[in-house]
């Protein structure tokens, strides 16, 4: 289910729509192969008695993995992760809708984590640091996270020329150096990072 188009802005456009990664189901799809597998050993058995509790055993399995399967694909299908022109949002739910919403311009540091299983799979993680109360955000099963992690830092480029032109104002570039500063002293940027950034700022 895509995000509704109702919830955008006034000449706001998406960028990037996404539901979680496959692998989301992976524990509930192991769960109904296993209980599947068991149902099938149970028919080999010459003990009567045993066959018959492993059968349940095994009926009772396959049918709450399958509701657990059916749960799991009707959390999928109602949760998005989507990148604006302005804004990054996360939102999911069924029935009761629950998520978060982050301003490009309040985004400090984005950040991909991605072991070497799910680099095979095409899976990892998101780190969204921001200037707000929450400071950071962790996404999980996100697909392809470098292509995204590549497409906020051009959708920021885009929102900031949008806005100003291509130059902050200064109050602006006074909140980015607080928000830098708070950065390095929470030690999400190095010394020579920080600087980097500071004279960048600088010469924007």
């Amino acid at each position: 289910m895509p995000y509704p188009k109702k919830l955008l802005n006034d000449y706001e456009t998406v960028a990037l729509d996404l539901h979680p990664h496959w692998w989301y189901f992976f524990k509930p799809v192991a769960a109904l192969v296993v209980s599947i597998a068991l149902g099938i050993f149970t028919l080999t058995l010459d003990d009567g008695n045993l066959r018959t509790w492993l059968g349940w055993a095994s009926l009772v399995a396959l049918v709450l993995s399958a509701l657990l399967l059916i749960q799991r694909y009707s959390k999928w299908s109602t949760t998005n992760f989507v990148i604006t022109s302005d804004r990054i949002i996360y939102r999911t739910g069924v029935i009761a809708k629950s998520g978060m919403e982050m301003p490009l311009e309040r985004v400090n540091n984005v950040m991909s984590n991605q072991t070497i299983f799910e680099r095979l799979v095409g899976a990892g993680d998101l780190l969204i640091e921001s200037g707000g109360e929450d400071g950071q955000q962790r996404f999980t099963d996100i697909r392809n996270p470098q292509r995204v992690q590549n497409l906020i830092h051009a959708q920021m480029e885009t929102n900031e020329a949008r806005k100003f032109g291509g130059h902050a104002p200064v109050n602006d570039v006074a909140t980015q150096l607080e928000k830098l500063e708070g950065m390095l002293t929470r030690g999400t940027l190095t010394q020579a990072e920080f600087d980097d950034q500071k004279r960048r700022l600088f010469e924007s």
